[in-house]
């Protein structure tokens, strides 16, 4: 394929994209891809309500019922935020933490499948610019 005919990086990332949706089952991942998505935001750090809903894109209201899906499987957990009674801060539990370890194996083996044609160096080397591209994600929805 000449380089005239390659599609554009934002096209390329969307048919990757349809790759892992149409991959990333409840069968595969044991849990939906936007749980996995929401758990992957509270890996590292809590995260208020409002800050989750800008990391996952999701709106309010599809927000809430994710976590109040997650809260009932006991995968999260919301606490009062000390400094403002008014907001929620959102944790992931011992639970969630452990179903989270087990998607990422499984989401690990698919992008195995999607990125097959990349070398291990290459695939570092998209995360890393992928990264660097998200950094400058708006912050606000």
């Amino acid at each position: 394929m000449s380089a005239s005919h390659v599609p554009g990086s934002i096209v390329s990332l969307m048919r990757l994209t349809k790759l892992v949706y149409k991959q990333a089952t409840f069968e595969v991942l044991g849990m939906k891809l936007k749980a996995y998505v929401t758990l992957s935001n509270l890996r590292d750090t809590n995260l208020s309500q409002q800050e989750l809903c800008i990391a996952t894109h999701m709106d309010a209201n599809n927000c809430v019922l994710m976590l109040n899906h997650l809260e009932e499987l006991d995968w999260i957990e919301r606490r009062r935020d000390p400094s403002d009674r008014r907001r929620h801060i959102v944790c992931l539990t011992d639970a969630g933490r452990d179903k989270l370890v087990q998607a990422d194996a499984a989401m690990e083996s698919l992008e195995g499948e999607v990125l097959g044609a990349l070398s291990a160096d290459e695939r570092d080397q998209l995360r890393a610019l992928l990264g660097r591209a998200l950094a400058g994600e708006p912050v606000e929805a």
